[in-house]
């Protein structure tokens, strides 16, 4: 089940959108229509997708792509928008945008690009280094066959760093990649890394 989070001020607009693409059985659609109510979501939850719309109450939706990219949020976002104009183009892709369609559209083409991203991130889902196995979607290290009892945010973390190899991983990243809880930061942030990354950092991330 792809788990897509909907920006879109237009109602029945959304619920069109919503009802079609639940009726395929494939997706499991949150629909907002506002882009500070947006962060609440993001914070608190995880998605596969973001669709967006530009046009939306208090925070648009280019500012708001802007500022979950920032924070080291990668979640691949689709703009639905019926701007068609060059430089909102522009900024949409430069605030971090992997797609746009304009409206209209046809829903049958929307499936199209959600299934092409949800393939693209598949491939990213499982690495093997040397005689270590890690699957990030079920959450498992293995090695040489034998499970590695692992915490959830080991794992996570692990996952980061794999995504980023050979890149900077802020503080913000690891943030926004472990915790939605921001009152368990302050303890947890400066401890030392785990010793299961620390033992294997430099063969695991080069």
């Amino acid at each position: 089940m792809t788990d897509i989070l909907l920006l879109e001020d237009d109602e029945l607009f959304a619920f069109t959108l919503v009802d079609f693409l639940e009726d395929i059985g494939e997706f499991h659609i949150e629909h907002i229509s506002d882009g500070k109510e947006f962060f609440e979501k993001v914070y608190n939850n995880r998605y596969d997708i973001y669709l967006l719309d530009v046009n939306v109450p208090n925070i648009n939706g280019l500012e708001v792509l802007k500022e979950v990219r920032s924070c080291g949020d990668e979640t691949p976002a689709i703009y639905l928008t019926s701007f068609k104009d060059k430089e909102t183009l522009t900024q949409g892709f430069t605030n971090g945008a992997d797609d746009f369609l304009t409206k209209p559209f046809d829903m049958d083409e929307l499936v199209l690009r959600i299934n092409s991203i949800v393939k693209r991130i598949k491939k990213h889902t499982c690495a093997t280094i040397d005689n270590v196995s890690i699957d990030f979607e079920i959450k498992s290290i293995t090695k040489d066959t034998q499970d590695l009892k692992v915490g959830l945010k080991v794992i996570d973390l692990i996952e980061l760093f794999y995504q980023h190899n050979h890149s900077v991983v802020t503080k913000e990243m690891i943030i926004n990649k472990l915790w939605s809880n921001i009152s368990l930061l302050r303890s947890i942030i400066a401890l030392p890394m785990p010793r299961l990354l620390a033992s294997h950092q430099n063969t695991w991330f080069g």
